[in-house]
């Protein structure tokens, strides 16, 4: 597909501007452990900054696509003199940072599970701004089970799916299937696994074949709009527009449209 970077638990793929991260950890089910969140963390970093990535695609090889945080890293820390508190806080400081990171990237992050997402894990797909999944897979938010409420999980769940699909989620913990986290909201769309890779980088491409300024503009509005008041979000949405009309990739947008011509984006 292109140049491929490894590193033990996180594999970097890139190719016409389709920066393809896949999770690696297989033996600990791709969980959320700390060298983990720091490796995503400074990948997603990086293309942020990155103009040559117009769009991230996160995958994961092995029997699970991410089982959240590390429980056994998470029993460890409770041998310190504080129970662990410090060390929790710290944990759940930096994955809330991650997803921040997804959330707040110019670049679209599209999730392409195969498998299962549970916990943080299922967290991780709801940061994403798209969701592909095979249709055997599944997702849940287990923690009430382990007597640990999903708690920041739940941020990223009841900002995708309506507040009785999340607390049902949420309150029991039960796997929900590919068909139902679709119709939920939780991801776009399911197909077989043998071709879940190629509809998402089909997905992929057509979004990457747009105007990065473009992308990145809209993505951020969309995000600061959903938090305000309707009369406040129209009056920055509207704002944004105004902004974006006068970029060059705008002019050229829709010049292109009315010549009946394809656009040549310089993404600025």
């Amino acid at each position: 597909m292109g140049d491929q970077v490894e590193s033990d638990i996180l594999l970097s793929e890139m190719a016409g501007g389709i920066l393809r991260l896949t999770l690696n950890d297989q033996k600990r089910r791709n969980a959320l452990s700390e060298t983990m969140l720091a490796q995503l963390s400074d990948a997603f970093a990086k293309a942020a900054l990155d103009p040559s990535v117009r769009v991230i695609v996160l995958a994961a090889n092995g029997p699970a696509f991410c089982a959240g945080h590390d429980l056994k890293e998470i029993t460890a820390a409770r041998s310190g003199e504080d129970n662990g508190k410090a060390y929790f806080k710290a944990l759940f400081d930096t994955c809330a940072s991650l997803m921040q990171l997804i959330v707040r990237n110019p670049k679209p992050v599209i999730a392409e599970v195969a498998t299962v997402a549970t916990a943080a894990g299922c967290q991780l797909v709801a940061s994403c701004d798209l969701a592909m999944a095979a249709d055997s897979a599944l997702f849940a938010t287990p923690g009430v089970n382990i007597g640990l409420f999903c708690s920041t999980p739940m941020v990223a769940l009841s900002r995708n799916v309506s507040n009785k699909h999340a607390m049902e989620m949420l309150l029991t913990g039960d796997l929900v299937s590919a068909e139902k986290a679709q119709q939920i909201g939780l991801i776009n769309q399911c197909f077989s696994a043998e071709v879940l890779t190629e509809q998402t980088m089909a997905m992929a491409d057509k979004i990457a074949a747009k105007s990065s300024m473009t992308l990145a503009v809209g993505k951020r509005a969309f995000y600061e709009q959903a938090e305000m008041p309707l009369e406040e979000a129209y009056i920055h949405a509207s704002e944004v527009m105004v902004d974006n009309m006068l970029r060059q990739d705008a002019q050229e947008g829709i010049g292109a449209f009315i010549e009946k011509r394809a656009p040549d984006w310089q993404d600025r």
